[in-house]
């Protein structure tokens, strides 16, 4: 039992990226959990790439990397709103058009420059090993903010998983309730992607909040339980990283991935929570 923890205890950049696992756990579940009722994972996956070309022009001119993060997730929801608002095409065919073209330039960007190749690899898969104290703090003040939007704002994001016509009905423009469950998305994504990278960041948003829907129900046990599952993969990740010496962001995901396919073979593959029968409307208020 002392080597499961002698590890955090005897490493302090172990116990940052420990630390720092869990804030993004609980920040991902938040969004994730939005996510996988409303079945958005392409466009959570959009986002966690459209940020790259925002990321790449912070790091090139000088300028902080979050801030060029949320220029970038702006822009992708900026450009998806556009085109659907002047075109025919579906929702799904402009961020597949926003999501190819952003991360296209993202990569023209950061072939221009050979000093890139570190950066790049910071932002595709994060340095959860080199997280500081200062981004410890960052990272609370992000998930207390994201917990607090949640908690406001979870019973139109409910209506709107179930059927947006019921958010109307019962009161809340779905359209800007909508923008808004993006925005939530885009500032996870944007707070994590120092940590686990733009890559990784989709996986924690999906995989823990998949569980979850596959273990319970009602709406605040399910992120509650997103967090969990997350966190509980970022000690298993990061423990069996430091044993086996491999990637620490990447194994952290994949041990998410792997909960996730434990969860559904012990559920013989059912779903605990169907979002689109308003039936289940109750267990989130």
């Amino acid at each position: 039992m002392d080597g499961l923890w002698r590890p955090f205890a005897e490493n302090e950049f172990l116990l940052h990226a420990l630390l720092a696992g869990v804030l993004v756990s609980i920040l991902c579940a938040c969004a994730g959990t939005f996510v996988v009722l409303r079945g958005l994972a392409f466009v959570g996956d959009a986002l966690a790439h459209g940020v790259l070309p925002g990321i790449a022009v912070a790091v090139l001119i000088g300028v902080p990397a979050l801030a060029g993060a949320a220029v970038g997730a702006l822009a992708m929801m900026g450009g998806v709103g556009v085109v659907q608002r002047r075109t025919r095409l579906s929702a799904d065919t402009a961020v597949g058009l926003l999501f190819v073209g952003m991360l296209g330039l993202g990569v023209i960007i950061t072939s221009r420059s050979e000093s890139f190749r570190g950066d790049l690899t910071a932002i595709l898969f994060g340095e959860l090993l080199g997280v500081g104290t200062a981004q410890l703090w960052w990272l609370l003040a992000a998930a207390a903010a994201v917990v607090g939007a949640t908690v406001v704002l979870h019973r139109p994001f409910l209506l709107l998983a179930i059927d947006p016509d019921l958010a109307e009905t019962s009161g809340f423009r779905a359209s800007r309730y909508n923008s808004l469950m993006m925005a939530l998305i885009g500032a996870v994504v944007i707070a994590s992607f120092r940590t686990v990278g733009t890559l990784l960041v989709f996986g924690m948003l999906v995989a823990p909040a998949a569980t979850a829907a596959l273990l319970t129900r009602r709406l605040p046990t399910m992120i509650a339980t997103a967090a969990a599952v997350g966190a509980a993969s970022n000690y298993a990740g990061l423990l069996i990283s430091y044993h086996h010496d491999l990637a620490a962001g990447a194994t952290v995901v994949v041990t998410a991935v792997s909960f996730f396919v434990v969860a559904l073979i012990a559920r013989g593959g059912s779903s605990g929570f169907v979002s689109a029968h308003p039936s289940h409307a109750g267990h989130g208020h």
